[in-house]
């Protein structure tokens, strides 16, 4: 027992040492379990406090007693020495015993006793004496698997307990326990330091294994001492001992709490915060300044109000020649199924040819959100299309028709188009698709965006080299002030001037040259957020599922290692989504290797 308490100060003396800078720490790792095969010897003496344990002398809680004809050991030695479990409660004067497969517990003040819940009447079993509780002998190798003799003319009981390492085979079970073990990538490590866990475990049987981990962290923030503990399950359901070791946390930092996500979290992970610390860090960040080219190539008819529907009719109507894009949001909020269709109407004297060279389309849903980001990732994804129809002059050809939409489902619709002749484009809904769709009447204006629009497009050529992102920034998207809102005209309503809030419909593309190591974060400071980014080519879900708010934290959009010859990010604003949004530069140092 001295010598346990001995590690006890030792181990505290260690954390404090660890908590004074400067002080070097030795790995105080200790392990549970693993290979612990051997034999267990004691010998007692009836009626003597003197005992031997492996060959070594040891003075026993209370001496071994025979009461009508039955020997009795104390019950906390032969705990510690045979590697049961011993607790004992004063203010119940109930005290447990525990082996692998066995719970013993002794109530003395209701003198019973219980094997697994199993009733044994106390003095059967055990007795007390000096205020000690002594087991009967018999009656506890049985349990403990040990075997014992006794030699009456020296009045000595050997008992001999060998102990079962792990890994053993039990043809009980037709199976051997798993053996849990694990290192550190080194023997100490700084605070926010990311720990290397190296997991040693195996199976005799070579079975797969299922971990279990207590106290594992990804990385401490506190200097100290900290206990971690494997244990290992085989498919067959055996459970290994389990194997603990001690991680060292030194007091000198390496990442504070706040920078760790930012370096060790992957693309696609959130940095969780509590709103006033990120009101007060990340939205009062300095601005990239950029290099602003607008796309005039083509125009933008823009169908979204009534964004709603209570009633059949025209929603949207304007004509145009060369390179168009059309975009659509519309939902059902009538009580009955409704057929939707896109009209193209050639008033000119010559067939117009109209071709389709870019599309995103989403089939009808009742997920407003979902409706967005699936028609922008469809749009972005630029498959390669090449539809062509020809509209003899004065005929109107139906350009687009969808499934019906029931009652709340609704689609986002973005198409490329170009043509050689002028077109008259009809957005409208019906009891059916046909010519005749041209002939209902044009619904109202609800506040929704609704017009005709000159950019498609914007290219913003940003600095994030190492001279120009020395510090975090901030790049605004769909706020109208840092970034615009462009304007067009509603010809429906005698060409009103009107604004394209967030810019929907368009296309953003953000280019910087030569890069430096950094993350790229995804902030939705205005609301809801669902929707698709081209990171050099290659899409990615914002969020990986539901939606992302500014509640959420951050999303961590990209890394960057500050090797690439340029950065290329593009994104078209999702229907549903809320704005602004902000994309967040953050710079890293060589501690993101």
């Amino acid at each position: 027992m001295k010598i346990r308490g001995w590690k006890r100060a030792g181990i505290a003396l260690l954390s404090v040492l660890l908590l004074i800078p400067g002080i070097a720490a030795v790995d105080a790792a200790t392990s549970q379990g693993g290979i612990t095969s051997g034999t267990t010897a004691v010998v007692f003496y009836l009626d003597k406090k003197e005992a031997f344990l492996d060959g070594k002398q040891v003075t026993l809680e209370a001496a071994p007693v025979v009461v009508q004809g039955n020997t009795f050991v104390p019950a906390q030695f032969v705990a510690g020495a045979f590697g049961l479990k011993y607790a004992s409660d004063a203010a119940t004067k109930v005290i447990t015993l525990e082996t692998s497969k066995t719970r013993m517990k002794f109530d003395l003040k209701n003198k019973s006793a219980y094997v697994n819940d199993y009733w044994f009447k106390l003095d059967q079993v055990a007795t007390v004496a000096g205020g000690k509780l002594l087991v009967k002998l018999t009656w506890l190798s049985s349990y403990m698997g040990a075997t014992y003799s006794y030699n009456k003319e020296l009045r000595r009981i050997d008992v001999l307990h060998l102990n079962r390492p792990d890994g053993v085979y039990d043809p009980a079970s037709n199976s051997s326990k798993p053996v849990a073990k694990f290192a550190f990538g080194k023997s100490s490590y700084k605070l926010g330091e990311p720990i290397k866990y190296v997991n040693l475990s195996y199976d005799p049987d070579a079975e797969a294994l299922a971990l279990s981990w207590e106290g594992k962290e990804e990385a401490f923030f506190k200097p100290g001492i900290y206990p971690v503990t494997l244990t290992a399950t085989d498919k067959s359901g055996n459970k290994s001992a389990p194997y603990t070791r001690n991680v060292v946390i030194e007091n000198k930092t390496y990442l504070s709490k706040a920078e760790y996500p930012l370096y060790a979290k992957p693309e696609g992970a959130y940095i969780t915060t509590d709103w006033p610390t990120l009101y007060g860090n990340y939205l009062n960040l300095d601005n990239v300044t950029k290099q602003v080219t607008e796309d005039r190539s083509r125009s933008l008819m823009v169908s979204d109000s009534p964004e709603t529907f209570a009633e059949l009719g025209i929603l949207y109507q304007d004509s145009a020649e060369g390179k168009t894009r059309l975009y659509a949001n519309h939902q059902n909020g009538t009580n009955a199924k409704v057929s939707f269709a896109i009209l193209a109407t050639n008033a000119t004297e010559r067939p117009v040819t109209l071709k389709t060279t870019r599309k995103g389309e989403v089939y009808p849903t009742v997920y407003a959100m979902q409706m967005g980001s699936e028609a922008s990732v469809d749009f972005m994804m630029d498959d390669p299309i090449d539809e062509e129809m020809t509209i003899p002059p004065g005929e109107t050809y139906i350009y687009k028709q969808f499934p019906d939409f029931y009652p709340g489902q609704g689609v986002n619709l973005l198409y490329d188009v170009e043509t050689d002749g002028e077109v008259q484009y009809t957005f409208a809904v019906a009891n059916a698709v046909s010519n005749e769709m041209l002939d209902l009447p044009k619904l109202p204006y609800n506040k929704h965006i609704r017009g005709t629009f000159p950019i498609t497009g914007f290219d913003w050529k940003i600095d994030l080299s190492e001279s120009g992102l020395s510090k975090p920034k901030v790049l605004v998207l769909g706020d109208g002030k840092q970034d615009p809102f462009q304007k067009g005209v509603d010809p429906l309503r005698d060409n009103a001037t009107v604004d394209d809030p967030a810019n929907y419909g368009t296309v953003y593309r953000i280019h910087a040259e030569h890069p430096r190591r950094m993350a790229v974060l995804i902030l939705a400071k205005g609301g809801s957020f669902k929707g698709p980014f081209k990171i050099d080519g290659e899409i990615r879900k914002v969020p990986g599922s539901g939606v992302l708010t500014a509640f959420d934290g951050m999303v961590i959009l990209e890394k960057t290692t500050g090797d690439e010859m340029s950065l290329d990010i593009e994104f078209t604003p999702p229907a549903g989504s809320a704005f602004p949004i902000n994309l967040i530069f953050y710079p890293l140092d060589e501690r993101a290797d």
